[in-house]
């Protein structure tokens, strides 16, 4: 992206953030992250070359429902991956410590 384009939409977001609400900010936040989520969800089976009709265990609009979920449990998504026929590794890392880490899921 040109610098001037990124600079554009900088100035954009700062000059919106100044005139919104901490409430509204936090919201929106929590808005994209959710968003995040599903587009992953269904990019990991797309990269796998998955159709949402192939799924064995899923009917298409329950897995519809799965990737356009706001939260999910740790076992429906490791099912989830595994059905892509791939696996899950989950991490803790510390903040103030990124190269350290714990795995707490693998499999």
């Amino acid at each position: 992206m040109k610098s001037s384009v990124k600079k554009k939409y900088s100035n954009f977001f700062d000059e919106a953030e100044k005139s919104l609400t901490d409430k509204s900010i936090k919201k929106a936040k929590e808005k994209a992250s959710e968003l995040i989520l599903q587009i992953k969800l269904s990019e990991l089976r797309e990269t796998q070359g998955i159709k949402q009709s192939d799924m064995e265990h899923y009917s298409q609009p329950g897995l519809s429902r799965l990737e356009n979920r706001r939260d999910i449990k740790i076992s429906t998504l490791v099912n989830y991956i595994h059905d892509l026929g791939m696996e899950l590794e989950i991490k803790a890392k510390p903040k103030n410590k990124p190269s350290q880490s714990y795995i707490l899921y693998k499999g």
